[in-house]
């Protein structure tokens, strides 16, 4: 097996390793719910919002992955211009969607974030 043939099979493997982490962690993530709901007897103070929480962070962690994937088949396999560019689009597009789970998440901007943990006294960078 040439050096193009093993970086296609890492990066498909890569791949469904992230497609696992999404779909194992929905399923974690789920059945830590139901667990709640059923032990405080279908009160759903907070469950909900934390389910989206969770299930948010499996969703950016498995996209990691599947952008590894990518990254990994698409520059070690076949570094055309095309190859490249397509990537480059696939990058954008699942670096918008981690944004804004990422947004959506922690309920505010990364730069809000970050102001809000400086002590009030100290100057901004």
């Amino acid at each position: 097996m040439d050096l193009a043939g093993i970086a296609e099979a890492v990066g498909a493997c890569v791949d469904l390793v992230g497609v696992a982490v999404i779909v194992v962690g929905a399923l974690v993530v789920t059945a830590v719910l139901a667990g709640r709901l059923r032990r405080d007897g279908g009160r759903r103070q907070g469950a909900y919002r934390l389910y989206r929480q969770n299930l948010g962070r499996a969703i950016l962690l498995g996209l990691e992955f599947l952008v590894a994937g990518d990254i990994i088949r698409t520059v070690a396999a076949s570094p055309t211009f095309t190859s490249v560019g397509v990537l480059a689009l696939i990058v954008a597009v699942r670096t918008f969607l981690s944004f804004s789970l990422e947004v959506e998440l922690e309920g505010s901007w990364p730069w809000q974030r970050r102001r809000a943990a400086r002590p009030p006294d100290t100057p901004e960078v």
